[in-house]
């Protein structure tokens, strides 16, 4: 909500400044977001009269004014706007004006000079160059009566504050300039003053029929035909000033003094041109398949679920939202019926946004707008038009069908102590009370004071006693309660010594060369087809942009978009990783304070590393990083833990490179390279290494256990073995450290492959050779050779018995 202090203060004026009056706003709940001045400081600008234009001997584009600034000599003025002509009055700024700075900062000061050897005595100012609009078509025309040599800081009130407020959607009564006013009269004791509105008596008995067929829709229907308009008539500039202070462009005067009342009241209102309503009009639910074009441009399909105002052939306005294209008043126009009306909240809401749009008028009605002045405000309406516009105005035509009731809330006077948290008096809370507004009646009930406390029609946020603790708090003041220590004892959460937090996963993955990124938990419906194999995803109800429809269920989709949009900016080398939620559907999950029934939303770590695997360096060659850089990290991320690598599919990765992370049994996430029809079909040069782990294997620590020094040296022995292509590194390995040698063998590494490119004696075509290192070891005693052959001829047994090893001849 955006208004002009000015404008503010014709209401309501209390003694005090500008940013007083903001942090008065900010405490009482009214955020004050921004506080502008409507034009920057300048100096020595005046309104001048253009008495004569010559054009300019030696320039084509330059004319040569004669100017009365007030000074009480003609000053003589070379000006190159197109739209400069004799009798016009415009800002100028005399010598030694300081105009506000431009872009290198500097204030432009103005001085006595010559252009084209004609000498020039000031400045001929736009409205860009005095800092109060961001467009310029040339000089800014003043109005005829402006006097001339008037200071046009005080001309055109620039001297004056746009505030802006970040209201809550509770606060729908603060959403016109009036309702503000009336809160600040409330927290000031200054008095509150609105316009007067004069009932406009009819001069012609035209009239149009309304039928209010939905009660759950309109509350309250107010109309009136008024003939004989004059929509050519200008808007007065004091219209125009503050429809521009608050946000608002003018368009026309009907729609400029349409748009004022509601900024100005809070009402918002329509004007149809009455001569295209073709019969009565019907205020009803849409039917199915209606088609409606609206001012905006926009054609919209309808349903049962949104509101309208119909005549007898077709839909003429989304109700309470925008007007339609076929009835819009025009220069042609001549007979206009206004409306008002009470839209009930719950019909109104979210009814734009079905659109992708949103209107003042719609986010008033749907956070809710009084209902009792309906009709005054309708008159203030019509007074407004007939001062600008002239016309004859007809009854007005008042319905109204069921209004909102306000039930009374009930304020305990000891539970309102309870929870603002000092002794708040009886006498306070009247005069809250009184200042608001709020109709009460106190009584004595055991002991206690009730104040039992009836809601204006203004006030929708007043329902429960809480809201009247929070009005009485707000009014008394913030900064009047008491500074005290909390009495409960703050004890700190202290998190298990085998558990590690996210933020420490992230430094650990950091660590390890990628960047953390923060993407949408919604994503496009296709990746969730082809990187998570996910045909039914959860969809958003309401996505903020069409491609992003549904929930995700997998982080791949998110890393490989941005590698796509890193490589489109020439990078060559990319280390990603998110940590976020993934949302799945899971029938056993229930509701309650951290869940949501029937979805599962478990945190994954996921990464990408693209690219060269080392960054550019001399010492090693340069290669891309492949499957086992990122396995590599994957395993120091699980550390100490050893996680086990098994060969699995994945819809996103590359069926031969890609594994299965397993922890004691359990699958805790994935590893492997893109698939290459994923690659090609999101055009990237070369395949991505991903991971993707469930947070809570990487959050889990083992708590290190003392062990003492071994006192024995180990005993290694190397085994050069055969076994099939087909035999997995894990299993040999298990074999070896499983074999029954009573606890003697402790360890086993692979540090050889040889795959003969010919036939060798005792290495067949589908076979290779292995050579392991075998550490062994006893710590009460030195082994003997005995012990170690008898170990290795176990080991060699199990070799054979689980993976059918042999050794190499």
């Amino acid at each position: 909500m955006q208004f002009p202090e000015s404008w503010l203060r014709r209401f309501c004026n209390p003694d005090l400044t500008t940013q007083q009056l903001a942090d008065l706003l900010t405490m009482a709940g009214l955020e004050v977001e921004e506080l502008d001045p409507v034009a920057p400081p300048f100096t020595g600008v005046v309104v001048a009269h253009v008495l004569e234009v010559a054009k300019h001997p030696d320039a084509d584009r330059l004319n040569v004014c004669k100017v009365d600034a007030g000074t009480g000599e003609v000053l003589q003025i070379v000006c190159g706007a197109p739209n400069v002509r004799p009798g016009i009055k415009v800002p100028c700024a005399t010598i030694g004006a300081e105009l506000p700075p431009g872009p290198d900062g500097k204030v432009f000061v103005i001085k006595k000079g010559k252009l084209r050897g004609v000498e020039s005595h000031g400045m001929l100012c736009s409205a860009k160059e005095l800092g109060v609009s961001e467009e310029s078509n040339g000089l800014h025309i003043l109005a005829d009566d402006a006097p001339i040599g008037q200071n046009i800081r005080e001309h055109l009130r620039l001297d004056d504050t746009l505030f802006t407020l970040k209201l809550t959607p509770n606060l729908a009564h603060c959403l016109s300039v009036a309702g503000i006013a009336r809160e600040v009269s409330a927290l000031t004791g200054s008095p509150f003053t609105l316009p007067a509105i004069e009932p406009v008596k009819p001069t012609v008995d035209a009239t149009l029929k309304v039928s209010v067929q939905a009660p759950d829709l309109c509350g309250r229907f107010a109309g009136r035909v008024i003939r004989g308009v004059n929509p050519q008539a200008k808007t007065p500039d004091w219209m125009v000033e503050r429809l521009a202070r608050c946000g608002q462009r003018a368009v026309s005067p009907l729609v400029d003094i349409s748009n004022y009342v509601m900024f100005e009241l809070g009402q918002p209102s329509h004007v149809f041109d009455l001569d295209k309503i073709q019969g009565d009009l019907q205020v009803r639910w849409a039917k199915a398949g209606e088609t409606l074009k609206l001012l905006n441009g926009n054609t919209v399909t309808l349903d049962e679920q949104v509101g309208v105002i119909a005549d007898g052939q077709q839909v003429e306005s989304l109700a309470g939202i925008m007007g339609g294209d076929a009835t819009a008043v025009g220069d042609d126009t001549r007979n206009v019926y206004l409306e008002a009306a009470f839209w009930w909240p719950k019909a109104i809401a979210g009814r734009a946004r079905r659109y992708n749009f949103s209107t003042d008028a719609s986010h008033r009605f749907e956070r809710g707008v009084d209902a009792a002045p309906t009709a005054l405000y309708l008159e203030r309406i019509t007074q407004l038009i007939l001062e600008i516009c002239g016309g004859e105005a007809g009854p007005v035509d008042d319905q109204t069908v069921k209004q909102p009731a306000r039930e009374p809330v009930t304020l305990r006077l000891s539970r309102a102590q309870r929870v603002i948290g000092m002794p708040v008096t009886q006498a306070e809370c009247e005069t809250v009370f009184q200042r608001l507004a709020l109709p009460f009646e106190a009584l004595s009930v055991q002991g206690d004071v009730h104040f039992v406390v009836t809601p204006p029609s203004w006030r929708f946020d007043l329902q429960i006693e809480e809201d009247l603790i929070e009005e009485i708090v707000r009014v008394v003041g913030f900064d009047k309660l008491p500074k005290r220590a909390p009495k409960a004892p703050v004890t700190p959460l202290v998190r298990p010594e085998g558990r590690k937090s996210l933020y420490a996963v992230r430094r650990g993955v950091a660590a390890r060369g990628y960047q953390e990124v923060i993407t949408f938990s919604f994503v496009e419906e296709r990746w969730e087809a082809e990187l998570a194999g996910n045909t039914q995803p959860i969809r958003v109800l309401n996505p903020i942009a069409s491609p992003l429809a549904v929930m995700r269920s997998s982080l791949v989709g998110s890393l490989v978009d941005i590698l796509k949009n890193n490589l489109a900016r020439k990078a060559e080398r990319v280390r990603l990783f998110e940590v976020g939620r993934v949302f799945l559907r899971d029938a056993s999950v229930v509701d309650s304070d951290q869940t949501v029934g029937g979805f599962h939303q478990p945190v994954r770590v996921a990464g990408l590393a693209y690219g060269p695997a080392d960054a550019l360096q001399w010492g090693s060659a340069s290669r891309n990083v492949d499957f086992f850089d990122v396995k590599g990290d994957v395993e120091a991320l699980l550390a100490p833990r050893q996680p086990a690598f098994v060969a699995a599919e994945h819809p996103a990765f590359h069926p031969g490179r890609c594994a299965q992370v397993v922890i004691d049994g359990k699958a805790v996430g994935f590893v492997g390279e893109l698939h290459p029809k994923w690659r090609q079909s999101y055009d990237l040069p070369q395949a991505p290494v991903l991971f993707e782990l469930d947070a809570d294997a990487l959050t889990q620590r083992v708590v290190p256990a003392f062990t003492s020094v071994p006192k024995m040296q180990s005993v290694y022995r190397d085994l050069a073995l055969v076994v099939t292509d087909a035999t997995p590194h894990d299993a040999l390995i298990a074999a070896i450290t499983q074999a029954a040698t009573d606890g003697l063998v402790r360890g086993a590494r692979l540090f050889d492959i040889y795959k003969p490119k010919a036939a060798v004696a005792g290495i067949a075509d589908n076979e290779r050779s292995l050579a392991v290192r075998v550490e062994l070891r006893d710590d009460e005693q030195t082994l003997t050779d005995e012990r170690i052959e008898s170990a290795m001829q176990a080991v060699l047994a199990a070799l054979a018995e689980r993976v059918g090893a042999r050794v190499r001849g």
